[in-house]
Order: structure tokens, then sequence, then C-alpha cells
């Protein structure tokens, strides 16, 4: 397994004109438009729409905004000087403002529709209209597609304002939400996981949200008060924001002739994906029904590699529905997220979210989405027996699918070359005993210690004399096997690149968006810093800061340990 990221290119994007020279619209010069939507884009009533791939739509500018920080990282990959992140226009355009773009940049933008799916349960309910036809990008509003450094990518700004899709409410993100969302995208990049990717954060210094939040000290499960938060833009950035639940919308209005060209529209959305994510991998000269079988082969490996992945490195998607499954592979939409601290199989951070999304229950809830995957391209298949066959063959090789990808993650956790069911079903139930830290305790094991004296950092739990016991036989009876396997110094520096040092710590997190609605963004950047570099060393200073247990007090804390998605 690799978990490095790509190598950055040599900075050649320096001012706006050149940036906007990219422009690129593949999505709306190939999709449908919503033919009831307005032509200057000035749509953002909460309305149904019943049919096209997306609806023109500007967003609504930040009343003042001020920047907070950018991904140096990824403008280096992207060919972008860091100086564009501070260029007046740059910064109109990405707080939402269009009317400085020009040809080939597009004064309006785009949403989305979806469908929802919870748990592979078609439900419509969520949508104002009780018909499904109102739900989708309710405050996220596409505003750029360009091919940038050879690469095609989506800019999409996060907290644009209202859309057809905002079933009332405001389209706002507040800034407590975006720095957290901007921060892990990078993050998850940085940790070798399939992710979208952050661009740039502003936020308002006139315009504030009221949100349910938590008050100080609060241990209560749901919010319990009302805090007034600064108005705030995100950008994130991928190949493109095609979900499982926007396929599932138009399989939908296919299976029940929902207008005559329901069925093409199905098929020219899925048209589009293998177009935009899939170009490279899927021969363009197949007949249509067996590229969408390969897209079902590819978006299974994709799929069962990113869950993988989260468990490699503690993350829990807390709300795994379809319409947050990128049709890509990578992962989407960081509302209610966390990383399991204190090992738990059923960690959810999520107060809304239930057991079906926790932890270990993830590559379940993978299943299910990919269910609904095949179920939404199955209408363009009808005809062929044979791809039909094919799709359930794919169906019913998930679940090895996906512990074959398990298996081989643990084993690269442990550093050994194959995997020993014995072996980590006994260490997980010691993980379990002695309430370790998730990530202190890999990354501890990393060092093949010959003594469990020197995982003691990572318990929260005192253990007793059988239980060090136990850890003894286990840690002796690991060593000898990984002892077999190669050089001991060589399987440490392996190990050491699978299983980071540094990890997300939401009691971390927390004071630097609360900085941050002071005005303060020091602590945003000390992350961004930190997060960039997770397998590093670091600095003794940094160590002492950002490598130790959860304090006692943040347990069972109100927008801690959990936290509703009032964003």
């Amino acid at each position: 397994m690799s978990y490095q990221s790509k190598p950055s290119a040599s900075p050649c994007v320096t001012t706006f004109d050149e940036f906007i020279r990219l422009a690129n619209y593949s999505l709306m010069d190939t999709l449908n438009a919503d033919p009831d939507a307005t032509v200057d884009g000035d749509d953002r009533r909460a309305r149904q729409v019943f049919s096209g791939h997306f609806v023109p739509v500007t967003p609504t500018p930040l009343a003042e905004p001020e920047y907070v920080t950018h991904s140096s990282t990824f403008f280096k990959e992207l060919g972008l000087s860091d100086e564009l992140a501070f260029n007046e226009q740059f910064r109109q355009v990405f707080s939402g403002d269009l009317s400085v773009a020009r040809e080939p940049m597009r004064q309006v933008g785009w949403a989305t529709g979806y469908a929802l799916s919870i748990y592979g349960t078609e439900y419509i309910r969520q949508c104002p209209f009780g018909t499904g036809n109102g739900y989708g990008d309710g405050r996220a509003i596409s505003v750029f597609e360009g091919i940038i450094n050879g690469q095609r990518w989506e800019m999409q700004l996060k907290g644009g304002g209202p859309t057809p899709y905002c079933r009332g409410a405001d389209g706002r993100a507040v800034l407590r939400s975006s720095v957290r969302e901007f921060l892990a995208q990078e993050y998850m990049q940085a940790l070798g996981v399939p992710t979208a990717r952050s661009l740039t954060l502003y936020v308002s210094k006139s315009e504030t949200v009221t949100r349910p939040w938590y008050s100080q000290d609060s241990h209560s499960i749901d919010p319990d008060t009302l805090v007034a938060n600064p108005v705030a833009i995100s950008t994130r950035v991928a190949p493109s924001f095609l979900r499982v639940g926007q396929l599932e919308l138009f399989a939908r209005r296919a299976r029940s002739n929902a207008h005559p060209r329901a069925l093409e529209e199905l098929s020219t959305i899925v048209s589009h994906l293998i177009e935009r994510e899939y170009k490279s991998d899927i021969d363009r000269n197949l007949v249509f029904a067996d590229r969408v079988v390969e897209l079902a082969k590819l978006f299974r490996q994709r799929l069962t590699s990113l869950v993988a992945n989260w468990q490699r490195v503690g993350y829990c998607q807390g709300n795994f529905n379809s319409d947050n499954c990128a049709a890509g592979g990578f992962t989407l939409d960081y509302g209610p997220f966390g990383f399991c601290e204190i090992f738990d199989p059923g960690f959810q951070p999520w107060t809304g979210g239930g057991k079906h999304f926790s932890f270990f229950n993830q590559p379940i809830a993978a299943e299910v989405n990919y269910h609904m995957f095949l179920t939404a391209l199955r209408p363009l298949l009808v005809a062929d027996a044979e791809a039909l066959e094919h799709f359930d063959q794919l169906s019913h090789g998930f679940a090895k699918a996906m512990e074959q990808q398990l298996q081989t993650m643990w084993a690269a956790k442990l550093g050994m070359t194959e995997y020993n069911s014995t072996l980590i079903k006994e260490l997980l139930e010691l993980m379990l005993s002695s309430k370790v830290d998730y990530t202190i305790f890999f990354r501890e094991l990393s060092q093949i210690p010959d003594d469990v004296s020197a995982l003691k950092k990572s318990f929260y739990a005192e253990t007793s004399q059988q239980l060090d016991e136990q850890w003894q036989s286990w840690l002796q009876s690991w060593r000898n096997l990984v002892r077999n396997d190669g050089n001991l110094a060589e399987i440490s520096n392996k190990m050491k690149q699978t299983n980071p040092k540094y990890t997300w710590r939401e009691w971390l997190v927390v004071p630097a968006y609360q900085q941050a609605m002071q005005g303060d963004y020091t602590l945003v950047k000390e992350l961004q810093e930190v997060f960039s570099h997770p397998y590093d060393e670091q600095s003794p200073e940094i160590a002492d800061k950002y490598y130790r247990l959860k304090p006692q007090v943040f347990f069972d804390a109100g927008g801690v340990s959990h936290y509703s998605c009032s964003s």
C-alpha cells in the first residue's frame, strides 16, 4: 500500500487572468440544465426541480469577506502561485461574487439534485414537497470547472447561499464547520486517503447566522444553546462532485417514467461520470453496456479501498448515506465526521447518526451504498442479460472484496506480509480491555517494542498483572512473526508510513475555530502545518502538544466528544 501524496507542480499561474483561461465547463456544456431554471442564475428559493442534471444558480457573496487561509500544498499541486489567494478578483470569486468573471469563465454557477437513501432505504420525506424533487445541493454551489496542470477539477463553494434545494434554509455555512472541513480534507490527503481537497477559506467580517450549539462545559447530547456564528465560505475541489445519490435520482425517475427523457438523462449522467472519474481506466471503444459493467467493477475497487483506509487512520464518516458517497470513490462531505481516539468499534461522533454508521460498521454501510449504485445503473442494462449477470456477481462479491482490503490493511498496520486472524482478533480484544488510544498505540507499536511497558503511554485504563501478561504474550507472538518477515528496522519504518503519529483530536481543533471566530487564525495555520506531515516525528514541542491522550475533562463534552450537524 502506498499512502504518499502526488509530487507538486512548479507554480505557473500567478494572475487571475491566467487562472480564468483554464476554465472548461464540461458539466454545463454536456448535461441538461433544468428547463424551469432562470437564465441569469437568480434561482435561490426552494422549489421542485422535475428534470435536468443541474440548476444554473449564482452564489450569494459574503459581506466584507476576509481571508482566513488557503492550502499551499494544493496550490502547488495545481501549479497555482500562493499570491493568487490574495488576489482581489480571485478572493471575490471564492467568497461568492462571480461578477468579476470573464470569458471563458462564467458569471453563473450550478447546483445539482440527488436522491436520499439511508442504509439502503429510499426516502422522500426529507424533501419539503414529499416527492424527492427538492433534495440536493442546498448550500453547495460549483463556480468553476477547468483543466489545471493536466487534470480536470471542479471547484465548489460550501456555504455559497441558497439554491432551489435549500429546503427553506439560509444556504450558509458557519466558520466552525468550515474550519473543520478545510483542515480535514487536507489532513486526509496527507494521510494518503482519497478525498475532496481544500482550496481557500474566507469569512465575513459582518454577516452572522444563529445556529444551535453547545454551551461552555456542556455534557448535553443535543445542542443546548443558540450561538451567533460568523458566516464563511470554503472552496472544496474534486474531479467531480457526482454522488451515488445523484445516479439514484435519475434512476428513480427512469423507473417511474417521470418524464419522457428520464432514461436518457440517466444514461447521459452515467456517461459523464465515466468521462470525469474513470476516463483513463475504461476503454471508450467498449459498447456502452460493457463500460457500465467496468464502471461498477472499478467503483467497487475504489470504495472498498477507501473504507479500508478510513479504518486504517481511525476515520468515521458519521453520515454515510448514498448522497454522501462520491461516485468517484473518495471521501466527500465532512459534516458529522470524527476520528477515533479511545479504540471503540462502535465509535460514532454524530448525535444524529446511528450505530449503522459507526467506525467498524462502515464496510457494511459501503456495501449498502454499492448496492444502491448498482440499482441505479440497472435500468440501463435491462436488455443485456450478460451485463446483468456481471452486476449480480459484483454485488455478491462485495463483502469478500471488502474483507480482502481490510485484511491487507490490518497486515500493513502490523508490519506483516500476511493477515493473521487469530493474532489480530486477540489484539483487538486487548485494545478494548486496555482502552488504548488508536493512533498512539499503533505508532508506539511501530517501534516494535519487546515489552508492553513501551505501549502503556497509549492506555487510558490501568492494567492488571494478568492483562499485562496477556499483552506480553501477544507482543512476543507478534514480534516472532514480523522477525521472520525481514529486517526489523525496515519493517518499523514501513509501519510508521502506515500508522500516522498525528491524528485529528477534536479537543485540539475546537480552540482553533474558537480563536478564528475572534479573528485570530494562528491555530488554524498551526494545525494546517501539523496535519501536512502526519507521519513525521516533527518537533518535541509539537509532540508535547499534539501527541498525547485526550484529557479527562473532554470526555462526554458536547461539541468535542459528540456533536450535532449544526453547521
